[in-house]
């Protein structure tokens, strides 16, 4: 039972990513935006003050907010798409039927009852227009449950075939049968129910604001902790895109969701300082600084025969950290040999969102520095006090080499470098190395290439072979797979002769770690499979 569910969670964390990673792009649009009509910069660069440059960056800006306006339609459709286990467009195109289905319902469904309310003011009545229809507001749950909805009906029901007249009626086309009549069902349930569940989550809202700096450090820490489960998906969305990340009035429309409100409020140049909310998407702390202090510790009480190999390994892990904010690398470095350390780093990344929080910085900063750069300097230091969120930082550089390299010698634990076995350190050798990076620059070449030079037939044979493995998925660094056996796992070769840099096994989902060349295997290990780009999973 308990692996049932954890493996329902693992799907359902990796077909988040979909409209996740949609959201930052249009972020960094709006970003982008913002610079073409940032008043200062026009002082400081007259040519850019004209028409032409300000309209674009007004247009760019303000069409990209629609899509914070209408996230119940995108996760709706991303997440039945990143269920579904085949016929993925057909998956997509059902759930934005449904959501139609389902607008449309409700309000019909709350006309009968009379139980509308005056479109004059909608705020705070607990009813919005979605697609321009009136109805409860649900936000973005409603997409995350009519996704999850069409998804399991679509993966039951799209085999479906009927002979003869019937025919027609078969596979996608009888999964929208089915999906009408449960739609419409739903939507009558959730009138009567929804505003309890509202009420529920409003009650935890205002549990979060009372514990104030308590459960921003509870938040930072489990969205760190849960790193090896793959499920730290789950704790941060809710936050950047539910009401329990805080609810703002925005130029007339309400925004619920910290990333949302800081959208928005980037968009809009009437808002002169970023709502505190921005705090639940300040996780950048720990990727940008504290980890490049973990990894000075570890160096400095490497070994001192290990210390170049050791060297060669953290630099490139850490200029990814810092740069993109891809820590994985680093914490793999640490998490197998020391677990102490990672429960550690866990607890000084919440800590340092307590301290931004403290200080009161408004900075926007959940992945690396290139992000935080253009997320935040165009914006002014007025709205955003980014420059303390950099002294904040590099306070905690301090504190992470301070607190691990204290712990590692008083402790002596074995981190990179400090292994007794000799065998163990041979991982880390100069050789390896070569071998790693030689495997990486593969991939990365991949695209030019052709799938071929990526190891990809080692790949499936290092996962117990072709008939071992039943799905395929990726995330930003892992190969995300579900086996038959996850015993027959090659470790060593997957680490040593393809380029990972670690593993993890929970239950039958077995996570490969990659980095940022993970889209390459994934599309090599496809090929080697046989799985089309019809078939692929997307994440």
């Amino acid at each position: 039972m308990k692996e049932k569910v954890m493996n329902g969670l693992q799907r359902f964390s990796k077909a988040m990513f979909i409209p996740v990673l949609i959201l930052p792009i249009a972020g960094i649009l709006i970003a982008i935006g913002n610079i073409f009509t940032n008043q200062k910069l026009l002082e400081a660069v007259p040519f850019l003050n004209n028409p032409i440059t300000t309209g674009f960056g007004t247009i760019l800006s303000g069409s990209l907010v629609s899509i914070l306006t209408n996230l119940g339609v995108i996760f709706c459709v991303g997440l039945a798409v990143g269920l579904a286990k085949k016929k993925k467009a057909e998956a997509g195109f059902t759930a934005l039927l449904a959501f139609l289905v389902f607008i449309n319902a409700m309000n019909k469904f709350m006309e009968l009852n009379k139980t509308l309310i005056s479109t004059k003011d909608l705020q705070g009545t607990g009813q919005t227009m979605v697609l321009g229809v009136q109805i409860l507001d649900m936000g973005v749950f409603l997409g995350i449950i009519l996704g999850i909805i069409v998804g399991i009906v679509h993966n039951r029901f799209i085999d479906t075939e009927f002979k003869s007249a019937f025919q027609i009626y078969g596979g996608s086309r009888f999964v929208f049968i089915v999906i009408i009549p449960v739609t419409v069902l739903l939507a009558i349930l959730l009138t009567y129910i929804w505003p309890i569940i509202q009420t529920g989550i409003s009650s935890m809202g205002g549990f979060i604001k009372q514990t104030g700096n308590f459960g921003i450090f509870l938040y930072g820490s489990l969205e760190r902790f849960l790193i090896p489960t793959g499920l730290h998906h789950l704790v941060y969305t809710p936050f950047l895109y539910t009401s329990l990340g805080g609810t703002e009035q925005i130029a007339g429309h309400i925004y619920e969701g910290a990333r949302n409100i800081y959208y928005a409020e980037m968009a809009d140049p009437a808002i002169h300082l970023l709502s505190k909310s921005v705090i639940w998407d300040a996780r950048g702390i720990s990727k940008m600084f504290g980890l490049i202090g973990a990894c000075l510790a570890m160096y400095h009480t490497a070994k001192p025969e290990n210390k170049t190999r050791v060297k060669a390994i953290l630099i490139p892990a850490v200029v990814t950290s810092f740069l993109a904010g891809v820590t994985e690398p680093i914490e793999f470095s640490f998490m197998f040999l020391a677990p102490l350390l990672f429960v550690v780093h866990a607890g000084l990344a919440g800590l340092s969102m307590v301290v931004l929080n403290i200080l009161n910085v408004r900075a926007i900063g959940p992945n690396g520095f290139l992000d935080f750069l253009l997320y935040n300097v165009p914006l002014g230091v007025g709205k955003t006090h980014w420059p303390m969120y950099i002294l904040v930082g590099i306070a905690f550089f301090f504190i992470y080499y301070v607190v691990f390299r204290a712990l590692i010698t008083l402790l002596n634990l074995k981190t990179v470098g400090r292994e007794d076995d000799a065998k163990d350190v041979k991982l880390y050798s100069k050789k390896d190395f070569k071998e790693k990076e030689k495997s990486k620059a593969t991939v990365k070449d991949v695209g030019n290439t052709g799938n071929n030079e990526v190891p990809a037939a080692l790949i499936v044979s290092a996962l117990g072979g072709e008939d071992n493995i039943e799905s395929v998925t990726n995330c930003y660094t892992r190969l995300r797979t579900v086996l038959k056996d996850p015993s027959i796992v090659k470790e060593d070769v997957l680490k040593n002769e393809t380029g990972a840099s670690g593993l993890i096994v929970k239950g039958q989902n077995v996570q490969v770690v990659y980095g940022l060349q993970v889209t390459a295997v994934r599309k090599a290990v496809d090929a080697e499979l046989g799985i089309s780009d019809m078939d692929a999973e997307l994440e």
